[in-house]
This record gives structure tokens, C-alpha cells and sequence, in this order.
């Protein structure tokens, strides 16, 4: 049985475009690079992504089937370890994404969401505990839908994902007082897409902007990078571009998730 460090890290954000998956995949990549057990699940139920990005074949059982209660999480979880570099596993649940299965997780009522909480909150147990896993990552629908409030409600850390679009600056620090405040949740922010994030007067700029603006600690600070734009969510950049500055954003704030040092 495992104890100590091990943690269910939600990557959420207010609305889409910010990165929300392309921090998760690589978030959850970094720490098994890094030789740890980890499981990254697609909880947008409403556009499922992480599918298409690792180009996995048809799977047999889908992270829905789980949380209707029809399958256990094990016959959900794929090993997709060996394309990880290093001594790592990282295991992925996927959402359906078929169309008829997304109308379906549309139309789900308060109490089938009250349900599907409980089967999150039990991941601690089968996961964390009983087969060892170091790190749960949930891949989040944007915004307030109730799969992502379970996500929320479910995680020990959540890294809300943001931009400097004016509408996404005030939505996230709404969400941050009247959601996050009410679970009192660690949070840490990361800011995506930002122009001349590389100078350390911008940095110093930003950093105070989150403390004063969002109230939250700064966990990152992407630049915005033409390759990235152009990969268009075909690399998993710490895998495929290790000596890539964002791979070293990733190592950094992994580092940070780890030794709880988002304060």
C-alpha cells in the first residue's frame, strides 16, 4: 500500500484555447520521465481531445463506462508506458468520443453526477493506494460543468490554466473566488501564450499581476511558441523535444507539484 506524496492533480480552466490539455499531457508525461507511476484520464466528456492527440486505436472500455458503474477502472486503464522514455509508466483512461456518447454525458442529471463523484473519490483508494500510482492528472472539461466541479471536489492540486484574453482574465478570477475559494483547493496558475515571457521584467511583472489580480501563486509562465502553434497537439513536447524551453517549464513546475512548493 502506498502513502506519502502521491497526488490527484486537476488541470482545469475557464474556457478553451488556453492549453488545459496540452499542460495535461505533458504534466503527466514529465512525471513518468521522471520514473514515476502515473494515470492521466480525459474528463471532457463534452469535446474528449486526448484520444486523437496520443493516436490510440479503438479502445475497448471508456472512463463513461467506469463512472456509470458498468466496468472497473482496470479494464478502463491503457499502458502507454513504452511511448514514455525512462523507467516511468503512464497509463491513460480515455472519454468516448463518439458522438452519440457525448450527447449522453450532456444529458446527465445532478443525481448521476453525485454518483460519478464517488467513483472519482474512490481512485484514491484503487489507485493511490492499492496498485501504488504516484499521480492521478484529470484532463478537465472549461468552465462550470459538473464533471469538472467533481474533478475540483476530487483533487488535491489544481492547475487552472489561463490566457491574457480580457474575457478569460475576468472569468478565471471569478471562478477562482466563487469556486476554488468554496473547495479551498492549492492552486497554482499557469499563464499561456504570453508575449516576451522571457525577459525577467516581464516575469517580475507577471508574477505580482497573479498575486493582485487572482489572489492564487504563479506555478508557470508559457511563452508563446510558433512550434507549439504549428504542432498543432501532434508532439508531446517533453517527450518528442526534451531540450525545448517549454520541456523545462514542464520539469519546473512538475518539481514545484512535487515538493509542494506552489505556496
Amino acid at each position: 500500500m502506498k502513502t506519502g506524496m502521491s497526488k490527484i492533480i486537476a488541470v482545469h480552466s475557464y474556457k478553451g484555447g488556453t492549453g488545459k490539455t496540452l499542460l495535461a499531457v505533458n504534466i503527466a508525461t514529465t512525471f513518468a520521465k521522471q520514473g514515476k507511476k502515473v494515470c492521466l484520464f480525459d474528463l471532457d466528456f463534452r469535446a474528449p481531445s486526448l484520444f486523437a492527440i496520443l493516436n490510440m486505436p479503438n479502445a475497448e472500455y471508456w472512463l463513461n463506462d467506469y463512472l456509470n458503474g458498468t466496468v472497473d477502472i482496470n479494464k478502463v486503464l491503457i499502458d502507454i508506458s513504452s511511448k514514455v522514455p525512462g523507467n516511468g509508466k503512464l497509463f491513460v483512461g480515455f472519454a468516448n468520443p463518439a458522438t452519440e456518447a457525448i450527447r449522453d454525458m450532456s444529458a446527465k442529471d445532478r443525481k448521476w453526477e453525485m454518483h460519478a463523484l464517488g467513483r472519482l473519490l474512490s481512485l484514491r483508494n484503487s489507485l493511490l493506494n492499492e496498485k501504488a500510482f504516484d499521480y492521478i492528472v484529470f484532463d478537465t472539461s472549461p468552465g462550470l460543468q459538473y464533471s469538472s466541479i467533481n474533478a475540483i471536489v476530487t483533487a488535491d492540486f489544481v492547475v487552472v490554466a489561463t490566457t491574457g484574453d480580457r474575457s478569460d482574465v475576468d472569468g478565471t478570477r471569478r471562478m477562482l473566488r466563487e469556486l476554488y475559494n468554496l473547495f479551498e483547493k492549492k492552486t497554482g496558475l499557469v499563464i499561456n501564450k504570453v508575449l516576451d515571457a522571457a525577459s525577467l521584467s516581464k516575469r517580475q511583472e507577471m508574477d505580482k499581476k497573479v498575486r493582485e489580480v487572482y489572489q492564487v501563486p504563479m506555478l508557470g509562465l508559457v511563452p508563446c511558441f510558433c512550434d507549439i502553434l504549428r504542432a498543432e497537439g501532434g508532439l508531446i513536447f517533453v517527450r518528442d523535444k526534451p531540450d525545448h524551453p517549454f520541456t523545462k517549464i514542464l520539469d519546473e513546475m512538475a518539481r514545484k507539484i512535487e515538493k509542494n512548493e506552489v505556496c
